[in-house]
């Protein structure tokens, strides 16, 4: 097929110039990295009226999940609170409950709303369901604890990005299937949704260095599924497998037309029209993998950010608070 790709937006395409690209991750390299994929949250956190607090939540197995709690401080709302579920980025190998977490703590600074952010296990060392199970055992505890988080159970927004966007998926797919917790939408950020690697957009940005690239994509993809056949694979897991995409909750999508996930995650969105659902999709001309989180500045960043918070404001109310 031909090589050739949609060009990066040109502010994107100039700011990415300064950056270290890669073409591959193996086990050597993500070691090395695994250090530098979060930023300490106390700098995100600097300037914000925000209370934040810790709790653990038991896995399927028993092993402790660090939940982040963050609420509005000072607020006299006397109204519940809607709660923002945060899985974050990194590939399935990589990141933290604090990667990306500036995206939905713009959503408490708008909306007054609860985030609470998950630390999932990551592969290798954690492969197959276990990383979404550590993700919907988080959504039930918040569900099991509305009252003292003091949210509305009705207005649980699941969300993430990147790998974290592909467990937000999983999470409500098992929550549509188990029939609990209701979850009112599920926000997916140029999510990681087939473990397949072969669309179209996923070979256009193969055999060369970039933010995320068709080769990083196979190395995530194969830590996760470790010894796991592709008939074994759920579609919890990789929820482009999925047969039906019916009876899910109202659906944010976006992604970049220059990026690996551009075509699963337009795939997604359609399939969730043809089973009668309601889904937004937004393909951000030019835009890589992950461009608004690593530059919010940009145009196009700015752009994006502030389009998924409209969607969302059709959804919450404003916050009496602000």
């Amino acid at each position: 097929m031909t090589t050739a790709r949609p060009s990066l937006d040109p502010e994107l395409h100039e700011l990415l110039a300064d950056m270290p690209l890669m073409s591959q991750l193996s086990p050597e390299v993500l070691a090395q990295v695994r250090p530098f994929s979060s930023m300490p949250v106390e700098l995100v956190l600097e300037g914000r009226a925000v209370d934040r607090r810790e709790v653990t939540v038991a896995s399927p197995d028993g092993t402790p999940i660090p939940l982040s709690v963050f609420s509005p401080a000072n607020s006299d709302r006397t109204a519940a609170a809607p709660c923002v579920y945060w899985m974050h980025g990194g590939g399935m190998v990589m990141g933290d409950r604090f990667s990306q977490i500036d995206i939905p703590l713009e959503w408490l600074d708008e909306f007054g709303a609860v985030v609470v952010s998950v630390d999932y296990r990551l592969a290798p060392e954690s492969t197959g369901t276990i990383p979404v199970d550590d993700c919907y055992q988080g959504l039930l505890w918040i569900a099991d604890h509305a009252a003292e988080l003091g949210i509305d159970p009705a207005r649980i927004i699941v969300a993430g990005a990147s790998a974290g966007g592909g467990l937000a998926a999983g999470v409500t797919l098992l929550a549509r299937d188990l029939g609990t917790p209701t979850i009112a939408a599920q926000v997916l950020i140029g999510p990681m949704l087939d473990h397949r690697n072969t669309t179209t957009s996923s070979l256009q940005y193969s055999n060369g260095p970039g933010v995320w690239t068709r080769e990083m994509n196979g190395f995530g993809w194969r830590c996760l599924l470790g010894d796991l056949t592709h008939d074994e694979v759920p579609a919890y897991v990789s929820p482009a497998l999925a047969d039906d995409l019916a009876g899910l909750p109202t659906t944010y999508i976006d992604t970049g037309s220059a990026e690996v996930f551009r075509d699963e995650d337009t795939d997604y969105a359609t399939r969730i029209w043809a089973a009668g659902g309601q889904a937004e999709l937004h393909v951000w001309a030019g835009g890589f993998h992950g461009f608004d989180a690593l530059y919010p500045q940009a145009h196009i960043s700015a752009t994006a950010r502030r389009t998924r918070t409209d969607w969302l404001a059709r959804l919450l109310p404003t916050n009496p608070a602000a």
